[in-house]
């Protein structure tokens, strides 16, 4: 799923090609399931200008004349492309392009669970509605940060990606935070130390500005074509069984359902593995607790 990084690199993108433009039209071809909101009808938007581009959690957000907003939630699969003018909606994974003198905005989504949605919604009150709520890291301060994250008692894993303790951090980035604050992803929030926290506050603010710029730098004017949660020099994430770049030991992980945490047990768990449901319910009591006992099992 796009985070906070990539959704301001859309933004960046959009805002040099579509503020203040026209927007000629909107399409979504049939049965795409895409466009979530009946009033006010998607016709009222064409022919309106667009005033400003806004980040709205994971969600881009664009304002038109009229005080009316198209808002796009990419979800896990959806991308956006700038094509040609007019560009025919061909493929199947083709949902909606919004249509400008200068190109068209074209919102794909892959697979099969349409889960990407279109809103309009007129107004700031009913653009707030679609947002979660969470603070943005980079207006907040430690304390802000802090209260945020521990108003209620949860691991730090579900805490950085839960929207309405903090906006735009998904699974991706939140293990690269982990990583670079050297804290487990199991951690609970209402037991770290000060250190710890500010630890987390610095990691979460650097690493997030770290990656806004490291997309900047490669999209470089261009159209963000690239969007991946899974980078080749990303620190843990997506990187199970590859060396940590700190320490050199394996990456590890945690699966459940659709999703997975990267770690390092050396850097961020003082060398104990955390309980894997997949590996615990195979291998039972049998199941490594530390990196000496996994190498164990390996040499067996």
């Amino acid at each position: 799923m796009p985070e906070l990084p990539d959704v301001l690199a859309y933004i960046s993108a959009l805002e040099a090609r579509v503020a203040g433009a026209r927007l000629e039209n909107v399409r979504v071809r049939p049965n795409a399931f895409v466009l979530r909101t009946v009033e006010p009808p998607l016709a009222s938007v064409a022919g309106r200008v667009v005033r400003e581009v806004r980040r709205v959690g994971k969600r881009i957000a664009m304002g038109l004349d009229g005080d009316l907003w198209l808002v796009i939630h990419l979800m896990i699969a959806g991308r956006l492309h700038w094509r040609a003018p007019q560009a025919l909606l061909s493929g199947r994974n083709d949902l909606a392009a919004f249509d400008f003198a200068g190109g068209a905005l074209v919102l794909t989504e892959a697979g099969s669970k349409h889960r990407a949605s279109l809103h309009v919604v007129r107004g700031e009150a009913a653009l707030e509605s679609l947002d979660a709520g969470g603070i943005d890291v980079f207006s907040a301060d430690l304390s802000a940060f802090r209260d945020a994250l521990s108003a209620e008692n949860h691991t730090l894993k579900r805490a950085l990606t839960d929207p309405r303790y903090l906006s735009g951090i998904g699974n991706a980035y939140s293990d690269e935070i982990l990583h670079a604050a050297r804290l487990s992803p199991v951690a609970q929030t209402q037991r770290l130390t000060p250190a710890e926290w500010e630890r987390l506050f610095a990691a979460t603010r650097a690493t997030l500005q770290t990656w806004v710029d490291r997309l900047h730098a490669e999209t470089s004017g261009g159209f963000p074509e690239k969007v991946t949660a899974f980078r080749a020099d990303m620190a843990v994430h997506g990187r199970f069984g590859k060396p940590c770049p700190e320490c050199g030991e394996p990456v590890q992980r945690i699966r459940y359902a659709d999703n997975e945490t990267n770690y390092c047990a050396r850097c961020q768990t003082g060398g104990r593995l955390l309980a894997d449901r997949s590996l615990s319910r195979l291998l039972k009591a049998d199941a490594p607790k530390t990196l000496e006992e996994l190498e164990a099992l390996k040499r067996r």
